[in-house]
């Protein structure tokens, strides 16, 4: 089993940056695909983005594009979100997750994960 621990998540106004992290337990980190996923309540949870196993590819939602950014570090088994520009439609519990199958731009589809994190809650003010 591979335990995701999502971390960085926290209150931030408008505009406003934060950095959330995924730390992966385990050896077979580059074997996974990795994604970001965010969900509030009322809501299925939405894609947010990704990038493939070497970090040679990314993939983003429309919604966050030009403002967040997903880098991985395979040394260190973690996998990052830049998050800038921060909007209020922004808030919500984001979820780390890990894929051995897809491409960067297949987890924006996938909902069978391998593995999920427990998620980390970001709340935008205005």
């Amino acid at each position: 089993q591979v335990q995701l621990v999502e971390s960085g998540g926290g209150l931030v106004q408008a505009g406003g940056s934060l950095r959330l992290s995924c730390a992966a337990s385990g050896r077979t980190f580059s074997r996974y695909a990795m994604g970001w996923f965010r969900q509030t309540p009322g809501k299925e949870r939405e894609f947010v983005a990704a990038i493939n196993k070497s970090g040679g590819s990314t993939y983003y939602s429309d919604s966050v594009k030009g403002r967040f950014t997903i880098s991985r570090d395979n040394a260190k088994n973690t996998v990052s979100l830049q998050m800038n520009s921060l909007k209020p439609e922004d808030t919500a519990v984001y979820y780390c997750a890990a894929n051995s199958w897809a491409t960067a731009a297949g987890m924006s589809v996938i909902r069978d994960m391998d593995y999920w994190g427990k998620g980390t809650l970001v709340t935008v003010s205005s």
